[in-house]
């Protein structure tokens, strides 16, 4: 099956080259642009694609402001950035963007990154997460994580800082030597557990609770931040 793309970005040279990048591949066609936010939606709602990739920085709406209007709509969307310290992308995260990458990570990781979205997976640039969460930590920014609806296991408490840590279900898979499927189900079950609809927002989420697996560890006393056990 075919991956619809719609590319958003105000530059034209970006689009072009975009587009060649994904194009270049059988299962991705490129199914229309934009050169602005208020544009991206439009045409998102009028040609019905399957992945959005959204310059977080354009014209008249920016890219958090798309993934918001577009957060109930089919179209995944993958935020594109130049910027790995990019503040706005925190806030495209929270609006349910299924995604980020940088521009110049290179051919391979874009492609990934519009599979990842489509088949309903996300994938998140470990150089932005990283640096993203370091920047946010020293601004002292930290917002108040929602409790789960259940606590969380200590596997399931693995698996969110693995996805905090910007890691696909495959290296996830592979680190704790559990199959594919099981990691999926893990995360659907982490998913229903925090009331989240992607893994995007369960690394909002693991920031939030300082659950992030990057030199900080989650409070142990019986029971961790957020109720976890």
């Amino acid at each position: 099956m075919t991956i619809r793309v719609l590319l958003a970005d105000d530059q034209a040279m970006i689009r072009a080259s975009l587009r060649i990048i994904l194009e270049d591949q059988p299962d991705i066609t490129v199914v229309a642009e934009a050169g602005d936010g208020v544009e991206a939606i439009e045409q998102a709602h009028r040609t019905r694609p399957d992945v959005c990739l959204v310059d977080i920085q354009m014209p008249r709406l920016d890219g958090i402001e798309v993934a918001r209007a577009l957060a109930d709509a089919p179209p995944r969307v993958v935020m594109v950035t130049t910027f790995d310290l990019d503040e706005y992308v925190y806030g495209a995260l929270r609006c349910g963007a299924a995604g980020f990458v940088l521009k110049d990570a290179g051919p391979s990781l874009l492609v990934e990154a519009v599979r990842a979205a489509y088949s309903g997976d996300a994938l998140i640039s470990p150089t932005i997460t990283l640096r993203l969460l370091r920047h946010l930590a020293d601004r002292g920014a930290r917002a108040e994580a929602r409790m789960p609806a259940q606590p969380l296991t200590a596997r399931e408490t693995e698996i969110v800082q693995a996805i905090a840590r910007g890691r696909t279900n495959q290296e996830i898979a592979d680190e704790l030597f559990i199959s594919l499927s099981t990691v999926k189900g893990y995360v659907s079950g982490i998913m229903a557990k925090l009331g989240v609809r992607s893994r995007v927002k369960i690394v909002a989420w693991a920031w939030e609770s300082r659950m992030t697996g990057t030199g900080q560890r989650p409070q142990t006393s019986g029971t961790s931040i957020g109720g976890m056990t």
